[in-house]
């Protein structure tokens, strides 16, 4: 696949909050996934290797998360072998108030899987 084919499943999957799926089917094996500094100070890896350890993050994420009130992604933005997207969510963690979130993530892509993701927010 082109970068512009992973990035259009990317933001179809996305959509449809089918996280797993994306990893799944859209990411290298040995995928590289870089979050803030900032988010150590919270217990958060800041970077993890692999896409099995990946999706292990993801799902202790969402074991925090009582409700999920609204989600978007943008359309992808591609240049070369790179694709962002801009992430919304309105959640309410458990034990916490209902908050808004906002990020960039910026993929990489080779051989047709995202072989790194970077997030900023």
């Amino acid at each position: 696949m082109t970068t512009q084919e992973v990035a259009n499943q990317y933001y179809e999957l996305a959509r449809q909050s089918k996280w797993i799926d994306i990893q799944d089917g859209l990411y290298d094996g040995q995928v590289l996934s870089r979050e803030p500094e900032h988010v150590a100070s919270r217990g958060v890896q800041v970077i993890t290797k692999g896409r099995e350890a990946l999706k292990a993050k993801g799902t202790a994420h969402r074991a925090m998360i009582e409700a999920v009130h609204s989600q978007y992604c943008s359309e992808p933005l591609v240049a070369g072998n790179f694709f962002s997207v801009v992430l919304k969510r309105e959640v309410t963690y458990k034990n916490q108030a209902r908050m808004e979130t906002e990020e960039i993530g910026v993929f990489e892509v080779k051989d047709g899987k995202v072989v790194s993701e970077q997030f900023f927010y």
